[in-house]
């Protein structure tokens, strides 16, 4: 699936992935407790996606400075790119 070009709003990149994520999972709960009408649930729904793909980013990016640390053939400590493949 390709990444989606629409830059996410200044308010949405700012966040910290776990900010993020608080604010995901408070969506969630009022979009499944029904507390708001259509045209409010649309709109905090497309909220919630850009918040998504913010807290999808934000892993992608950790992942990517994760390092292993690995014994070479000699007991040497060395470190390489995380690969979870």
């Amino acid at each position: 699936m390709p990444a989606d070009p629409t830059p996410l709003p200044d308010d949405i990149a700012a966040l910290s992935f776990e900010a993020a994520l608080r604010e995901l999972e408070a969506i969630v709960r009022q979009l499944e407790d029904g507390r708001v009408d259509l045209e409010a649930s649309i709109e905090t729904y497309g909220r919630g996606a850009l918040l998504k793909r913010h807290c999808e980013a934000k892993l992608a990016q950790a992942k990517a400075r994760v390092e292993a640390i690995v014994a070479g053939p000699e007991g040497e400590i060395a470190t390489r790119a995380f690969d979870a493949n």
